[in-house]
């Protein structure tokens, strides 16, 4: 039987979830008190705000993926079953992270707005202005945070789940 220490992530795996954890709470709480985007909204105040935490997130999941393709994770204990259904959990929530975030850039870029990397390195614009897909892909962004809300909560009852019911080591492996 291996430690507790032995089936943790490396602190720069566990760094960078709970920084991603931080980004799409912010991000959440941003979306839900923003005013509503309309033809002539100008991209200040929480909407700025909104924009600049999504390409920070954004941001945080390549590191995320970069570290994740580059070291192996610990072992995984569990039954076949939960394994499975956890490694579809998290690659659904991966492709979400970053999914939504571009979602919201192209929808960005439509309205002509700049966006930027930590306020000050400009991206690109991956859509052109006026682009009524780029003006759809609004309505999918705010589609799929609403997904990616009810992804994070399942995920988050299931560590509650091997916690508190089955009792594992489960929630431990991300603890900083």
């Amino acid at each position: 039987m291996q430690s507790a220490a032995d089936s943790r992530y490396d602190i720069v795996a566990r760094l960078l979830h709970w920084l991603v954890v931080a980004l799409v709470a912010t991000q959440f709480v941003i979306g839900w008190t923003m005013p509503g985007v309309h033809r002539d909204t100008r991209p200040d105040g929480e909407i700025a705000w909104h924009l600049g935490v999504g390409t920070a997130l954004l941001a945080a999941m390549a590191c995320r993926l970069l570290w994740r393709a580059t070291h192996r994770p610990p072992p995984d204990e569990q039954p076949p079953l939960l394994r499975t259904v956890a490694t579809l959990t998290h690659g659904t929530l991966y492709a979400l992270l970053f999914a939504v975030p571009l979602l919201g850039w192209i929808n960005a870029s439509s309205r002509s707005w700049d966006i930027t990397l930590l306020g000050f390195i400009p991206l690109p614009a991956l859509s052109p202005p006026g682009s009524p897909f780029g003006h759809a892909m609004g309505d999918v962004h705010g589609v799929l945070a609403w997904v990616l809300f009810g992804l994070i909560c399942l995920h988050v009852v299931a560590a509650l789940y091997h916690r508190f019911a089955l009792n594992d080591r489960v929630l431990q492996r991300m603890k900083l």
